[in-house]
């Protein structure tokens, strides 16, 4: 008898629409041969499954939905939610609690690498080369001329728990440095200031189903805007991704290898995304994302394709390693 997999996109940040675009692109993908699949769209308390252009809500209390009279029971969730709930851990706790496996990391694996600056300071201690973020509370006072001396202008101002660049500012003068802690602290309650690094941006992909992981090329990213912002992620003509990026051998492996350790580290599941930059011989990891883009546009589908792997193989490879 197929196995019942639910598709959850939605949810209740900014990444809103991205992640109904994502879902909907991993929901194609899911193979119909094996499995009933279906698509849930969550918003709040309203969860749906949306079927034939109807929708049905969601019994919280068995993580089912009832169709024509008949009662559908879910037995696997591929989660592509960014943001809360779906990678923050909030999701993952109602699953562990259902009994239901899903596609992402666990509770704390979610809650640790949403948290960047909780991430960053974590892999320090494993020797990972992360960034050294000042974090600054909401409605809580602060140096500005000590903060900018400790990080040096250009710097980077952004909420410490928010995805797609939203809120994201590039600051080129202490002049400019009060806005853009204000449209960040509009994002998050705790915002983090970077030191801009002068280098070449990267990510890796990888992901791991049972015994068996794969470390997917590394991209060089090009942004045609002052950072790779929200534009240049999710329109194609506003930046220029190289798969596989320009990077020597010993740069590329090096990449790939940190990718693997804090895959590791963090104890991962399903797939993942690190971001980072390359300046010089370094490596520098700037975050992980534990549900990345999914898009036609995104970088995990077009790693994917550079490496003749289908996407419906993969998730195959997920779904099959969780219902074990």
């Amino acid at each position: 008898m197929k196995k019942n997999v639910v598709v959850i996109a939605g949810g209740n940040s900014s990444e809103y629409g991205i992640s109904i675009q994502s879902g909907n692109h991993i929901f194609s993908e899911v193979d119909e041969e094996r499995y009933n699949k279906y698509l849930m769209v969550l918003k709040g308390r309203e969860w749906n499954v949306e079927w034939n252009g109807k929708q049905y809500p969601v019994d919280k209390n068995d993580f089912s939905f009832s169709r024509n009279g008949e009662k559908v029971c879910f037995d696997f969730a591929y989660i592509t939610i960014h943001g809360n709930p779906g990678e923050n851990g909030m999701l993952q706790g109602y699953l562990d609690m259902m009994g239901i496996p899903y596609s992402t990391c666990s509770v704390l694996g979610e809650a640790l690498t949403f948290d960047k600056y909780t991430c960053t300071n974590y892999l320090q201690g494993f020797g990972i080369e992360t960034t050294h973020p000042v974090m600054l509370l909401r409605g809580k006072e602060y140096d500005r001329e000590a903060i900018l001396k400790a990080v040096g202008l250009p710097c980077f101002v952004k909420p410490n728990a928010e995805g797609s660049s939203f809120g994201v500012s590039k600051v080129k003068t202490k002049e400019d440095f009060d806005a853009a802690l204000d449209m960040a602290f509009e994002k998050c309650r705790e915002v983090l200031v970077e030191t801009f690094i002068d280098g070449t941006e990267f990510t890796c992909g990888l992901y791991k189903a049972g015994d068996k992981k794969v470390v997917f090329p590394v991209a060089e990213v090009v942004s045609k805007k002052e950072f790779f912002d929200y534009e240049a992620k999710y329109d194609a003509t506003m930046s220029d991704e190289i798969i596989p990026g320009r990077f020597s051998d010993e740069i590329t492996e090096k990449i790939q290898n940190m990718a693997s350790e804090v895959y590791d580290i963090l104890r991962c599941e399903g797939i993942i995304r690190m971001d980072g930059f390359v300046q010089g011989e370094k490596v520098i990891m700037l975050e992980v994302n534990t549900t990345p883009g999914m898009t036609a546009n995104s970088f995990v589908p077009k790693m994917l394709k550079v490496m003749g792997i289908t996407l419906r193989s993969v998730l195959t490879e997920i779904i099959e390693n969780k219902l074990g």
